[in-house]
């Protein structure tokens, strides 16, 4: 029984999925419509209108990377009645990100990225009033407690999604609890509390009350003298779906979403039809229903002031059903995955270099298109691999085109920087290709390279892997030499066989710098060719093939220890020899069997979206897993070269410093055996873990999981591999509680992970499946490559072996240096090194000093001239102990070299608003959890020097207003 009147929230909104079958261009201009009929333009050209004529209607848009579009199409006119409808809250932002981001796969720079692009063109164009306070994640397809945290940072007051568990979602339904309150973040603790809805019928419409063009249920029919007349009938079956949705919520509101995929193209049909429902429905007179949008609907629940249950882990793995688990995109498209993140690299240093530039006034060069491209990339249907393959295509040269326009700007800064009064303009060129080891500006007798560091500390004091660069090059004789003119240590090493595919070169140069590239900074490096082999800078290099059967074998450094297997040719042993710890780790290649949907359990098959192997046992790449191995040997790297197969190789690398890099390349995965093949990379070691793992979120703050297990219901294990796969970021490891030893593995891209086994962590690299999964793409996931015969890809696990201590500071600084890796600018010169040094600049650092090794500087960003986007991170938790998790202090007034910081504002996460204007609702909880989190710094700014506190976890934006110090005035001033 009802004790008082249910009030019923009508939200009519449209889900634009920005490229998933069609394109972005093609869904926007109702292009291509054999695929799917849907025009985005077409769907808010009739939704204005609509609006217009009717004050109490309402609507909500998500998506700004199409918003942008059609506003930029309209006349003044239509502007300003948009503006009205905004101001009239009728048409209402929810979410307003470029794109409603994927959660798994993506890095928490590239999400802050894409909102703050959204937000602020809301902000810039309709004003304060218009800030979204509803986060609506509706169709990604599991959720991160990052995501939640980021969402809280950004001021939102709500967070509102459809795809939760399907056993979760029967457990809280019964228990009414699909409201809840959600801690995103147990560092930063009940600051960061976010009211959480799941809807109940998904993010349609009630059952049987879509009206939209194409749909089946009948319209509202009303003239009492047809013999269809059901309005009768029609309120009867709205009512029973109301009641049943309410017997699973707390309080009398409930919210009903009225629209789905791109629906409202013909927004006259939804709304005349809805307009009949509201009145007879409130003629009945048992609910009240009207318009409504998100945030009046938080607004009336908050009024109930209601106590909520509290949650504290994430919404991963999704599952729709006992036999499917949406744990295979997780890693679906490792390539684009990988350009992905490379991406941001390259637009973080490029957004910091026209910052320092103060923008590029008079020339058509900025960071933009990247911004907007990789705001498209983060869309769940995108980086999450599950788009159909014409589409991937086009997210890639959307990034490629974002690219080359950031490479151009990183040129033309880097030059000015470097160059003295009068010297001319330097011809800097990028290598895009040195993941297959091909480099034009390099395969030269000679060349400069400058070294651009983005990390706000130096570049090799701490991240020890980031201390040798490669390039390729023709020849095997060389010198190196630093801006001083002095030698540098450097290696030249044959390229493998299995490396050589579109390139001339048959070397690779690798460079040893001494000292460190400063942060936000450079350095320039000269290489030179010799005839004098015996006595170049570059130490020569032993190559010899093991023979399977021999003893065992090693490489090894001061510090670290590789022992391989004489027989097997694989990894066997390591030993930190730093930190007195040694595990047996066996590391090898194999492949579970995807499942094709025909068996006994279910007829669910792998696909884009789904993981589902046939068994619970991997099938090696070759009988015994046994590798050739040719050992390479040196001053500054040594190498194992490992092949399983024609199609699974790896290059197993150790500099003079801590960390291996392991380089596997995976590809074309054959499938004439008519088998679907998702490839795993297996380290196996003799820890003692008891069913437990790590994995980050979002490349931030690490989750606890464990083997067949849910924190907050009893899973009943139908899939023990899939269902026990989360995302894997940026790291993963796993803990020997009684050693008090850690065995990591850093990623270069997001994967699916898992541990399946005590002692074991698994990777997913690479899948070719043979039939789709009915999750709606349409199409099998097995890439063609450049050739048609199938994806070849290439990535980087950074594995680390030590006691817990030492491993909470690499863990954290490794995944740092692979995130923001250096830019190589690159000049062909045959001009004498004396000369260059004469006129121009070969070192810069873009601050005074460098930071405390517990903060980044996740953002620096031009606004306008003058006026910069600063966001400082505390990237270590609050369970790590002393130093690491202290607060840490800075002073901004001093912290750069190029300006002085004039005045500072304090913005919330998403950079649309003063964080002072922004007041959250505050939530009645039920506290069961410790209150452990320090919570967010908010000490004002202190004083003229503009000292601030970051607490562990803590992420702070600023909008500063700078002067130029006189030096660089005058550099910029000659170049511009």
């Amino acid at each position: 029984a009802v004790a008082q009147q249910l009030q019923v929230h009508i939200v009519p909104h449209t889900h634009d999925d920005v490229g998933w079958l069609k394109t972005v261009d093609q869904y926007y201009y109702g292009a291509n419509n054999s695929i799917q009929n849907a025009g985005v333009q077409y769907i808010l050209d009739t939704v204005i209108r609509e609006l217009s004529k009717d004050d109490e209607k309402t609507f909500i848009y998500v998506e700004m990377a199409f918003f942008t579009r059609w506003w930029n199409e309209q006349d003044d006119k239509t502007q300003q009645l948009v503006k009205t409808l905004v101001n009239n809250k009728q048409l209402e932002f929810v979410n307003a990100g470029w794109c409603m981001n994927d959660e798994a796969s993506t890095d928490y720079n590239s999400i802050i990225d894409q909102m703050s692009l959204g937000l602020r063109f809301v902000n810039d164009t309709f004003g304060c009033q218009a800030r979204p306070r509803v986060a609506w994640h509706i169709d990604p397809f599991g959720h991160s407690a990052e995501q939640a945290a980021l969402f809280a940072k950004m001021g939102y007051d709500g967070f509102f999604f459809a795809r939760i568990d399907y056993a979760d979602k029967n457990l809280r339904g019964s228990t009414r609890n699909l409201e809840l309150v959600w801690r995103g973040s147990q560092n930063l603790g009940s600051a960061v509390d976010m009211f959480t809805g799941v809807l109940y019928y998904g993010y349609g419409p009630p059952p049987g009350f879509c009206f939209d063009v194409g749909c089946d249920d009948q319209p509202i029919m009303d003239d009492t003298t047809l013999f269809d007349y059901n309005v009768k009938l029609r309120v009867e079956q709205f009512l029973s779906a109301v009641w049943y949705q309410w017997i699973h919520y707390q309080t009398t509101d409930v919210m009903l979403t009225f629209g789905s995929d791109f629906q409202f193209e013909d927004a006259h049909q939804n709304f005349k039809n809805i307009d009949k429902l509201i009145k007879y429905v409130n003629e009945d007179g048992r609910v009240h229903a009207f318009y409504s949008t998100p945030s009046r609907y938080i607004d009336a629940v908050h009024a109930a002031n209601k106590t909520w249950t509290l949650k504290t882990d994430d919404f991963f793995p999704y599952a729709d059903y006992p036999n499917s688990y949406w744990t295979g995109y997780f890693t679906s498209r490792p390539a684009l995955k990988g350009y992905t993140r490379v991406c941001n690299n390259i637009l973080q240093a490029c957004k910091q270099l026209e910052a320092i530039h103060d923008g590029f006034p008079g020339q058509t060069q900025s960071s933009l298109d990247l911004q907007m491209a990789m705001g498209i990339d983060q869309h769940h249907d995108a980086v999450s691999g599950t788009s159909k393959q014409h589409v991937a295509y086009d997210y890639a040269e959307r990034l490629h085109i974002g690219q080359v326009e950031c490479e151009v700007l990183m040129g033309h800064a880097l030059s000015d920087l470097a160059a003295k009064d009068g010297s001319p303009p330097l011809d800097l060129q990028f290598c895009e290709y040195l993941n297959i080891s091909f480099c034009p500006s390099s395969e030269t007798d000679t060349f400069n390279v400058i070294i651009y560091n983005p990390l706000a500390v130096d570049y090799g004091k701490l991240f020890e892997i980031g201390r040798v660069f490669s390039f390729p090059v023709i020849g095997n004789s060389f010198d190196v030499y630093d801006g001083q003119g002095n030698p540098v240590e450097a290696q030249v090493v044959p390229i493998a066989q299995t490396q050589q595919v579109v390139t001339d070169a048959n070397y690779l140069i690798y460079i040893q710098p001494k000292g460190d590239i400063p942060p936000i900074g450079f350095k320039t490096y000269f290489i030179r060719p010799t005839s004098n082999v015996r006595h170049t800078s570059a130490r020569p290099t032993k190559v010899y093939q093991h023979r399977n059967g021999d003893k065992d074998f090693s490489i090894a450094n001061a510090v670290l220890s590789l022992t391989f297997d004489g027989v097997t040719g694989r990894l066997k042993s390591m030993t930190n020899i730093a930190s007195d710890v040694t595990a047996s780790v066996d590391q090898q290649f194999m492949w579970w069997n995807a499942s094709d949907g025909n068996n006994v359990n279910s007829s669910q098959a792998s696909g884009a979206y789904i993981f589902r192997p046939n068994g619970t046992a991997p099938f090696p790449i070759n009988p015994g897993n046994i590798a050739q191995v040719t050992v390479v040997s040196g001053d500054v790297v040594q190498e194992v070269r490992q092949v399983f197969s024609p199609w699974v190789t790896q290059t197993i690398r150790l500099f003079s410093y801590n960390v291996p890099v392991f380089e596997y390349t995976i590809g074309p995965i054959p499938k004439g055996d008519g088998l679907g093949k998702e490839v795993i990379s297996r380290f196996s070691t003799n820890l003692t873990t008891g069913g437990v793992w790590y994995t980050d979120a979002n490349g931030r703050e690490m989750q606890k999981r464990v083997r067949n297990y849910r924190p907050t219901w009893t899973l009943n294990v139908t899939e023990p591999v899939a269902g026990n796969y989360y995302p894997v970021n940026s790291r993963i490891y796993i803990q020997d509680v009684t050693t008090q030893n850690q065995f990591t593995v850093i990623t270069d891209r997001s994967h699916g992970g898992s541990s399946l086994n005590d002692g074991q962590v698994e990777l997913m690299v690479h899948r070719c499946l043979l039939y789709d999964d009915s999750k709606g793409v349409g199409e099998p996931l097995c890439e063609p490559g450049d050739t048609g015969k199938g994806l070849v890809v290439r990535g980087t696990h950074v594995v680390i072996l030590d006691d817990l201590m030492s491993s909470i500071n690499y863990r954290s600084l490794v995944s740092r240096a692979l995130t923001l890796g250096p830019m190589f600018a690159l000049q062909p010169s045959t001009g004498d090194i004396s000369d260059y040094i004469t006129y121009y600049n070969t070192n810069y650092t873009g601050l005074t000093t460098q930071l405390p090794f517990q903060l980044n500087i996740a953002t620096l960003q031009f606004l306008s001239s003058n006026t910069l986007l600063l966001r400082l991170e505390h990237v270590y938790q609050i369970d790590d102990p002393a130093p690491f998790n202290n607060p840490v202090t800075v002073t901004l007034d001093n912290m750069f070299t190029g300006f002085s910081v004039v005045s500072v504002t304090e913005l919330v996460l998403g950079a649309n608003e003063n964080i002072d204007n922004v007041q959250r609702l505050q939530w009645n909880v039920e506290e069961d959890v410790e209150r452990k989190g320090r919570g967010p710094s908010r000490k004002p700014i202190n004083g003229s020097t503009f000292v601030v506190t970051l607490n562990p976890m803590d992420i702070r934006t600023f909008e500063i207003e700078v002067a130029k110090q006189s030096y660089l005035q005058e550099v910029l001033n000659l170049k511009v």
